[in-house]
């Protein structure tokens, strides 16, 4: 199974033997996949809202991979053009995907790592990202409800 850049999404479907169980549960989290003819498989999602209401803080926040699809995920497999479209199939408009991943720049923190570095974070409250580096590179990550 690929999983691209959509992990958060794919989480509860992983070490599942059985193809028809990981289609029901993909079915209950909205989302239809396509199975390939590589052993790959393409999710299908949405419409899906670009903000959500963070109900610990009472404020809406930015909540999507919109920009990361559109932008960053090209290979074989995904096309930035075509990663996300209106609900009629058309592509978003390219100047505003490039808008978003402009104030996505404007207002990021960087966080410089060092060796044993933890760092902990509310993925309702900050979006994460990752620069490009150099290998290797080893990083532990951990999903927590």
């Amino acid at each position: 199974m690929h999983l691209g850049g959509v992990f958060f999404f794919f989480f509860p479907l992983l070490y599942l033997d059985d193809d028809r169980v990981v289609c029901f549960r993909a079915a209950k989290l909205g989302a239809q996949l396509e199975w390939l003819e590589d052993g790959g498989v393409k999710m299908i999602t949405g419409p899906m809202p670009a903000v959500k209401e963070d109900e610990l803080r009472q404020r809406p926040v930015w909540f999507n991979s919109m920009v990361s699809a559109s932008t960053a995920w090209k290979d074989s497999r995904n096309d930035p053009e075509k990663a996300c479209s209106f609900g009629d199939g058309t592509p978003l408009p390219r100047n505003a995907v490039l808008g978003c991943l402009q104030i996505l720049h404007e207002e990021k923190a960087a966080i410089p790592w060092r060796h044993g570095d933890v760092l902990l974070l509310d993925n309702t409250a900050v979006q994460h990202s990752r620069n490009t580096f150099v290998p290797p590179r080893r990083v532990l990550a951990s999903l927590v409800k």
